[in-house]
């Protein structure tokens, strides 16, 4: 994608965060940008008897990750030229605690969903921009800020796969409080993004740029120039394959678990090992990519994963569950591989931010 790398000239050079503002900046909207989606797999039969939901709708409810990061996603960098991607952020965490906050408290099957594309919608933004927010505030660090974020994505997969089912065992109305406390969670990161998008404007106003590479005094440009490049046609099918992947997993895995005979306990555990080695797969990949010439031996080998994982599942899903999940995590290195490809085939914040807003939204369309 030589023709995005060289549009950086001649802007003006951001003025970056510290490394620890930055690290925690990505930190707090990673950890809240999956959670709300794979907490639902785990207690999605509890969910279904508490609110009538029958299996067409709970279909539905699976599938509207990423049908809504699709939809909002593909507005996000619009939305990031006008008010600056660290406050359109920050309105986007805030949409996601008031979203799983209001739909933990709902007993109507079509508001859980409404408010449940509510939060995905805030999720959405955050998905299309902390790439470009990486890329900005990078600088030399690029390859340790797609680190902890993969790493950071993976946790906030993982952690209400470990603690949903125990919440849900707490009582009758469980399974509201195991989706509630990810709203909490969403709402603790708000004020710190504030502060951030704050900071930006005031030292963008020092600086005589935009807030943070994404506001009004940005040149526009246009999806026709990121579309017409084969490199990221590529990178667009391989985030929607992935993704397909993904969310089929986070949504399924644990109900296909539980169909085939164990207990939602040791579901939502098998679960949570196919999601937490998206950890490791957060710490290899982005130094990988950065440092790799090419990754075909790495992609084919992620997909042979996928394939025997699926295999294992389907044809023998009790006799080693563990190791079906195991092969499918392996297989989830794509989405750190794919993150890390935003940044590392883009020079220039605007241009991530394009990229990143025509690759997800697009491939999500796909999954």
């Amino acid at each position: 994608m030589s023709e995005t790398r060289k549009q950086g000239a001649g802007r003006p050079a951001a003025v970056p965060l510290a490394l620890w503002a930055a690290v925690a900046a990505v930190v707090l909207a990673g950890l809240n940008l999956r959670a709300g989606a794979t907490s639902v797999g785990p207690v999605l039969a509890e969910l279904q008897a508490g609110l009538g939901m029958d299996s067409a709708q709970a279909g539905v409810l699976t599938a509207l990750p990423g049908l809504t990061f699709a939809v909002v996603g593909s507005v996000a960098v619009l939305l990031a030229r006008r008010a600056g991607a660290n406050l359109t952020i920050t309105v986007g965490l805030a949409v996601v605690a008031a979203g799983l906050l209001l739909r933990s408290m709902v007993d109507s099957t079509v508001l859980f969903l409404l408010l449940t594309v509510l939060a995905f919608a805030g999720m959405a933004v955050g998905n299309i921009l902390v790439p470009a927010f990486i890329k900005r505030h990078g600088g030399a660090r690029i390859a340790l800020l797609n680190s902890v974020y993969g790493t950071t994505l993976a946790l906030s997969a993982t952690l209400p796969l470990l603690i949903v089912a125990p919440l849900a065992a707490s009582g009758e109305d469980g399974w509201q409080l195991s989706l509630r406390v990810w709203g909490l969670a969403a709402a603790v990161a708000v004020l710190p993004w504030a502060l951030v998008s704050f900071q930006g404007r005031r030292s963008a106003g020092q600086a005589g740029a935009a807030d943070d590479g994404a506001g009004p005094g940005r040149r526009r440009r246009g999806r026709a120039h990121i579309s017409s490049s084969r490199t990221a046609v590529a990178l667009c099918v391989y985030f929607g394959v992935q993704s397909m992947h993904a969310y089929v997993q986070f949504g399924w895995a644990a109900q296909i678990y539980r169909d085939a005979g164990l207990t939602q306990s040791q579901a939502g555990l098998a679960v949570a090992v196919l999601a937490a080695l998206g950890i490791p797969g957060g710490l290899i990949m982005p130094s990988l990519v950065a440092r790799a010439r090419g990754l075909r031996f790495y992609i084919t080998g992620l997909a042979a994963c996928t394939a025997a994982g699926y295999l294992g599942l389907l044809l023998a899903p009790t006799q080693a569950p563990w190791l079906w999940a195991v092969l499918l995590g392996l297989g989830g290195f794509a989405f750190p591989t794919a993150l890390a490809l935003l940044t590392a085939r883009s020079r220039d914040p605007q241009i991530t931010a394009e990229l990143s807003g025509f690759c997800q939204p697009v491939g999500y369309l796909l999954a």
